[in-house]
């Protein structure tokens, strides 16, 4: 099947990507001159494991091809996938504005009766406007809600194995084709009207955030009770109707989705008229946690962090990624140095720019001279560093772990003083 796809941004390039695995002939339009040169030269300009390896793949095969033009990509596709940003707006819902550039500028260049799958987080009015576009100024395409659920670390993994694909249309013209462009996945199909698409998303994304602020709240209250908070999320795993995923207690929840789709469902909520303070509290115990992990320093170290020199381990959200946004450990470093501290950081995939950070290349030379080693992403390459060498490289002795990634008692048995999360 002939697909562009628009956008080559985290969503976009995977899926391009992984659509041309499938034996898809791939059109990719993206308008950034450095990321367009990037992929030219068959590099990816995101981190995320395997996709530098399937990128080349499917560029060699010719199976994918790059264009710097929208228009040039969607001419003769029957599907053209929309990927492009939707940033959060001051108000908290997903800002369509570029969405609704793109499909107002290439709805006179589709074919007849194109399909345009949108991946790009929207609220749920924006489809009858957009629809109402395509009417307008298209032969016949047909718009489906078509929402992304891919874990940064896992992506590639996620998109050739997935757990579910999500349709929302508003007639049964599209149906068939989105079908037949997914069918080798195998995956179960969800066939649905375009509003509830776009809260399944919505949902999926609140309820994961929801799970890890309620790890984070029993880990606090493990901590003031004396409770171990390991054995307690040990114990609830364990329970069928519960599980283990996303039950890891650390310095909060970030990335490109968890923050702005929380935020986004309590603006929805709000306009239908109901206060979603269930999520409300989600949100605001994530913001705490990140502001819990920051005091756990400054008490370890008197009461101020001013003048001291403090090493962080890790700037990423999450491991196996190098993305910043919304990210807890940045604001952590951030806060340090607004504070006063000397803030040497070390990640091995993620690179920030802010004056008040110094990124050095290895983990332990963020912690030369350190006063305090905060731990603030679970790359496993830290769990490897020696004990012994962490103690000689330091002049301080504490230890803040807010990825419960090390080993309390051999941090102990070194001199540090070791503070975790719940335990």
């Amino acid at each position: 099947m002939e697909v562009a796809v628009i956008g080559a941004g985290y969503v976009g390039l995977v899926t391009a990507a992984g659509l041309a695995r499938l034996g898809h002939t791939v059109r990719l339009a993206e308008s950034d001159e450095l990321r367009l040169a990037m992929l030219t030269k068959g590099e990816s300009p995101i981190y995320e494991p395997g996709l530098q390896e399937l990128l080349s793949e499917v560029i060699q095969s010719g199976a994918l091809s790059l264009f710097s033009s929208n228009l040039d990509a969607v001419r003769g596709a029957a599907v053209v996938v929309i990927a492009v940003p939707t940033p959060q707006s001051a108000s908290g819902a997903a800002d369509t504005t570029i969405v609704e550039q793109v499909v107002s500028d290439i709805a006179p260049h589709l074919d007849l009766g194109a399909v345009i799958a949108l991946k790009s987080t929207t609220p749920t009015d924006s489809f009858t406007r957009l629809q109402e576009t395509l009417d307008h100024h298209s032969k016949g395409g047909h718009l489906v809600i078509n929402p992304e659920f891919l874990r940064e670390g896992a992506a590639v993994a996620d998109f050739l194995k997935p757990d579910r694909i999500v349709l929302g249309v508003a007639s049964d013209g599209a149906v068939e084709r989105m079908t037949s462009l997914y069918a080798d996945l195998g995956a179960p199909l969800v066939v649905t009207d375009p509003v509830s698409a776009g809260i399944i998303k919505y949902a999926a994304n609140a309820f994961l955030a929801t799970r890890i602020s309620f790890a984070n709240a029993i880990a606090n209250v493990c901590e003031a009770v004396g409770a171990n908070v390991r054995d307690v999320l040990l114990g609830m795993g364990f329970d069928r109707r519960i599980g283990f995923h996303f039950l890891d207690p650390g310095p909060g929840f970030g990335g490109s989705c968890l923050p702005k789709d929380t935020q986004a469902l309590v603006a929805l909520a709000d306009e239908g008229g109901y206060d979603f303070a269930l999520l409300r509290g989600v949100i605001d115990v994530n913001q705490q946690q990140m502001a819990r992990v920051l005091s756990k320093v400054r008490r370890a170290l008197n009461g101020s962090v001013a003048g001291r020199t403090v090493g962080v381990w890790g700037l990423a959200f999450k491991a196996g990624t190098d993305d910043v946004r919304e990210s807890p450990a940045v604001w952590v470093a951030k806060e340090l140095a607004n504070e006063g501290a000397v803030v040497l950081a070390y990640d091995p995939r993620a690179r920030v720019v802010d004056d008040g950070i110094t990124q050095v290349g290895s983990a332990l030379d963020a912690v030369r001279d350190a006063d305090a080693l905060v731990i603030l992403t679970e790359w496993d390459e830290f769990q490897t560093v020696s004990l012994g060498e962490l103690r000689t490289t330091m002049r301080g002795r504490v230890v803040v772990d807010a990825r419960n990634l090390l080993d309390p008692e051999a941090v102990r048995r070194h001199g540090f003083t070791y503070l975790g999360v719940g335990r």
